[in-house]
């Protein structure tokens, strides 16, 4: 029975109701389609960024192996020519930063501008897309710290595919991290000594950090994870000079993993000088307190040298400051312009401290 403004079913189009059923998955899967598009653009701009954001001497490159890929961006300075082997630094990101995207190493240290100004080739891997849930390096993974596997062998891929490529000087290969990236950085330096002359953390732990308990970090000596370090570095052992810079404020990664880092870094130097930790460099130790200026922040400068004057490890400790990169210059949401210039800082060390010198 039908009601007065009821049509009889036999009176409505017959192909109404079966037509709106065979839509409605095709607009749901257009619909999902546009969203997964969608995801895959924002990651795409987040992990590598816009065409635009390439400047003048960036080249994009991706080095294969047998397992897996590892995107990165390389910066040419004009005063690379092909020939003449420049000195180079990779330059790793932390957490919630891309290497040449969104949020950027690149942009956040400021990397090019120095480079170009002083002659040297940077190179900026970017984390694989998901394999972290915040594009952290998993320097805290246990199975990432290991030559020959995972994060350390597509790194230290990338860095022989830019020496042979580019030409770069062999003893001027240096690694700068920061956050997770800081905690790879000191992982290639204990796996690949062979290749990086000098590692520098900002922010960042120890090797082996995820053996320590936040609570009870003294249940784990410097001294325990120094000699793992150690032992990873096998017959390619060597002083790596490491450089450490942390915020007083940093409630991320707090001083006490740093001041741990220093002293398990000491401790490594140590055992490759005779496998023993009997304190054979005969190390001495000077700090130096630079005060505040307007709008700088104070901070501590401490080095630990042999009696030939070559460093072990040096350290900076800012006053004020959280867990960034710092520099005037700047550009990224872990950056703090009031801080000294690390950048600057990473690149004078570096150049200091070539593979295999004294000083």
């Amino acid at each position: 029975m039908t009601t007065p403004n009821q049509a009889p079913e036999s009176d409505q189009p017959r192909s109404d109701r079966p037509l709106r059923r065979r839509l409605w998955p095709w607009i749901t899967s257009g619909v999902v389609l546009v969203l997964v598009a969608a995801v895959g653009v924002g990651a795409a701009v987040f992990q590598f960024g816009l065409p635009w954001w390439m400047g003048e001497g960036d080249r994009n490159h991706r080095y294969e192996s047998d397992i897996g890929s590892q995107r990165y961006q390389v910066h040419l300075p004009p005063q690379y020519d092909g020939t003449t082997r420049l000195p180079m630094i990779m330059a790793i990101h932390g957490c919630g930063m891309s290497g040449y995207g969104w949020n950027s190493m690149k942009f956040t240290t400021q990397f090019n501008d120095l480079a170009d100004r002083e002659g040297f080739i940077v190179v900026y891997p970017t984390q694989r897309v998901f394999r972290n849930a915040v594009n952290c390096w998993n320097s805290g993974d246990p199975r990432e710290q290991h030559r020959y596997d995972g994060e350390p062998a597509l790194l230290a891929g990338v860095a022989r595919q830019v020496v042979e490529e580019y030409h770069v000087d062999p003893d001027h290969v240096h690694v700068a991290g920061a956050s997770s990236g800081a905690g790879t950085a000191v992982i290639l330096a204990a796996t690949y000594p062979d290749i990086f002359a000098t590692a520098t953390s900002v922010a960042g732990g120890e090797y082996g950090l995820n053996q320590v308990d936040a609570d009870d970090p003294d249940a784990t000596p410097p001294t325990y994870t120094a000699r793992q370090a150690w032992s990873q570095m096998g017959d390619r052992a060597r002083q790596v000079p490491l450089l450490v810079i942390q915020g007083e404020k940093d409630d991320v990664v707090p001083p006490i993993v740093a001041t741990r880092l220093v002293e398990q870094w000491t401790a490594v130097g140590d055992l490759v000088d005779d496998g023993l930790l009997n304190n054979s460099l005969d190390l001495s130790e000077t700090t130096t307190t630079v005060p505040a200026e307007p709008g700088r922040r104070a901070y501590t400068h401490t080095t630990i040298t042999t009696p030939d004057g070559r460093s072990v490890v040096e350290s900076y400790l800012v006053n004020e400051m959280g867990h960034v990169w710092p520099g005037p210059a700047g550009d990224g949401l872990f950056t703090d312009r009031a801080g000294p210039d690390a950048s600057a800082i990473v690149w004078d060390f570096a150049r200091r401290h070539p593979r295999g010198s004294p000083a």
